[in-house]
């Protein structure tokens, strides 16, 4: 199992879990893809667009059942970030977890490659 990452604030967690569906945060949306990153890329991610955050839920998401909608394209400097053009579903969520701060950063806990 190839995992990636998906960071949510948790209104954004709550809709998506009311809803079964989500076409991501306003930055998916304006990017017309949901951001996920690598467990090499989810603490630079956290730091970067999350940073001092409360309240963050961590998902992870399997690659083998998101087919040809996922993509590996280049981003921060230039390393390949997994896209997903489509809808997240809940179906394609393995596990969701809190994302607590501690000691001003966030505990990400043991990550699965």
């Amino acid at each position: 199992m190839a995992l990636i990452y998906k960071i949510f604030r948790a209104t954004e967690y709550a809709e998506f879990l009311s809803k079964g569906e989500t076409l991501g945060a306003p930055i998916d949306l304006a990017d017309g893809y949901v951001h996920f990153s690598t467990s090499e890329q989810v603490v630079e991610t956290a730091e970067k667009h999350f940073q001092g955050e409360n309240g963050l839920v961590l998902l992870g998401v399997d690659t083998k059942g998101l087919g040809n909608d996922l993509r590996w394209e280049p981003s921060r400097g230039g390393a390949l970030f997994p896209h997903l053009y489509r809808e997240l579903r809940s179906g394609d969520v393995i596990w969701a977890r809190d994302l607590p701060l501690k000691d001003g950063k966030h505990d990400f806990g043991e990550l699965s490659a």
